[in-house]
């Protein structure tokens, strides 16, 4: 999609700080931080959201998220003490971009319930 944020992001037309980078996804920190650390995980093709067909029928893409999100706990040193990986879905559930993107956060102690 010409005008997803996220998609312009993923074909380096819009900078970003990259952590991690591979064929299936890309993690850039996230321009609105709400803990030391919170980056955002996205597929580099367009899947609309964690519901999309896409992701189901991708299963090299879901394992490479999963593996992902492993890497960059441990690289910028939230595993251990812990991290919240965070996935909206739709206007009530809080998403603002229809891009599936995953918020992972940690660097501190977080409360529950989120929202």
């Amino acid at each position: 999609m010409n005008d997803c944020i996220f998609c312009r992001i993923a074909k380096k037309e819009i900078p970003a700080e990259i952590l991690l980078e591979n064929e299936k996804l890309i993690v850039f920190q996230d321009k609105n931080p709400v803990a030391p650390v919170h980056v955002l995980l996205i597929p580099k093709k367009h899947v609309s959201s964690i519901v999309d067909p896409l992701l189901a029928e991708d299963q090299q893409l879901a394992a490479a998220i999963f593996a992902a999100i492993k890497e960059i706990t441990e690289k910028t040193g939230v595993n251990e003490n812990g991290f919240r990986v965070v996935v909206n879905r739709g206007a009530h559930g809080g998403e603002s971009v229809p891009h599936l993107h995953f918020h992972i956060i940690g660097g501190r102690e977080l409360s529950w319930p989120p929202g």
